[in-house]
């Protein structure tokens, strides 16, 4: 027990590299490839896997649709600033996404290898159909989204609550003059527990990886991870492309370089790989904004404060590429219209992520269920998680520096002082 203990204090990382060492040990011992027993008994090692994912994909739509509203509720955009700020995480995000699907459409790393789980994976049969999809975007009934899974109508049901309930704040401080707004209390407290409720079932993740890693090395051997290097390549690759357009942005779009954003803003994005949490980060992100790159105040707070619960591209990238790494291995290419699906999902998921534990790995179920792929094969996503996380947090983390250098403008906060100056003496 005292074991157990000291293993729980640990990083959740450094658990998961250590049931991959148990994994594979076990799988070894038990035949890698060459089952040594009844292949039915090691079957059940996937079983905390199967619970575990389960479990998230209960969570996932209750936790999505708090997030919407809460973030809805919380966000405090300034009028002027607010089109500009949404035009700029609309097109960082879709062009993360685009550039996923790409890399993975192009260098295609689930053919690298296949890997079955005796899991049923019929596609999803779906066909591009704009009529069928306008009238499936109202539900049956209010709770249906949160049963089915249905994306685009949870995504519809939470934010129209979170519109309606953004104009009832607005007026009910106004009539009372106060900033307390008692059902924004209420949703807080109901996402905080949702996400307490989740933390618990992250912390089981490490026994998910340990058995169905375990179980695969036991019945396939090596060859079915081999496909994984390739994903992980093919991730970096995508992930550096969409840092290579936040710098392209930066010198066409802002007073700062692109080579001092990296260079003085390096902190933030070490904190970033090093915490995989943009949350964590987001002090850092601002402190080193303002006193180090020289940005306006009010720049870096919609950037980093603001734009970090709706701006999370690397997220949205790794969740789109997952979609069709996990498609290519079943040999199920998806068409145009699931990629769509995938595009769309994966906006509307990220949103409100950043204070999500894990948050690729919760929503990814919601990815997934929408186009008819298996969530049992997203255990074999979290083998590489907890590094790719990592490069994905410090790429959101970047792309809230970048919405910051943006909003900012092509004029230096110093030369916009000198200028008024200058009028005033005149």
């Amino acid at each position: 027990m005292n074991i157990f203990n000291k293993i729980s204090q640990f990083p959740l990382y450094i658990q998961i590299v250590f049931a991959l060492i148990l994994a594979v040990i076990l799988g070894i011992i038990l035949g890698a490839g060459n089952p040594i027993i009844d292949p039915s008994l090691i079957e059940h090692l996937a079983l905390p896997c199967t619970l575990i994912l389960k479990a998230l994909r209960t969570l996932a739509t209750p936790l999505i649709f708090l997030a919407i509203i809460h973030t809805f509720l919380t966000a405090e955009i300034p009028s002027q600033s607010g089109k500009k700020l949404a035009v700029l995480l609309i097109t960082n995000t879709l062009v993360a996404i685009i550039i996923g699907l790409l890399v993975a459409n192009i260098l295609q790393p689930g053919s690298h290898g296949t890997l079955e789980l005796g899991i049923d994976t019929k596609p999803s049969e779906k066909t591009l159909d704009p009529w069928g999809l306008l009238q499936d975007l109202i539900p049956d009934s209010i709770v249906k989204p949160l049963v089915d899974n249905n994306v685009i109508q949870l995504i519809i049901v939470a934010l129209s609550f979170a519109i309606v309930l953004r104009g009832l704040k607005t007026k009910f401080i106004e009539e009372n003059n106060t900033d307390y707004f008692p059902i924004e209390k209420l949703i807080t407290v109901l996402f905080e527990a949702v996400i307490i409720i989740v933390h618990w079932v992250i912390k089981l993740v490490p026994f998910a990886v340990f058995g169905i890693v375990s179980q695969t090395i036991a019945l396939k051997g090596f060859a079915p991870f081999k496909s994984l290097g390739f994903f992980v390549i093919a991730v970096i690759i995508a992930l550096i492309l969409q840092a290579m357009y936040y710098l392209t942005r930066v010198y066409f779009g802002s007073w700062v370089h692109p080579i001092d954003l990296l260079k003085k803003g390096s902190d933030a994005l070490i904190t970033a790989f090093s915490t995989a949490s943009s949350t964590a980060t987001m002090p850092i992100t601002f402190k080193v904004l303002i006193e180090k790159i020289g940005l306006r105040e009010s720049s870096a707070s919609l950037g980093a404060l603001v734009g970090s619960n709706f701006n999370n591209d690397g997220t949205a990238l790794y969740e789109a590429m997952s979609a069709l790494f996990i498609s290519q291995i079943l040999n199920q290419q998806l068409t145009l219209t699931q990629q769509i699906m995938v595009m769309l999902t994966s906006i509307i998921a990220s949103v409100g992520a950043a204070g999500i534990p894990e948050a690729g790995l919760v929503t990814m179920t919601l990815v997934f269920t929408s186009v008819g792929l298996p969530t049992e094969y997203i255990a074999i996503l979290v083998t590489v998680d907890w590094f790719l996380d990592r490069c994905r947090t410090a790429i959101n983390v970047m792309g809230d520096m970048t919405v910051s250098a943006l909003v900012d403008g092509k004029t230096r906060k110093a030369k916009l002082e000198e200028a008024f100056i200058e009028t005033e003496i005149t």
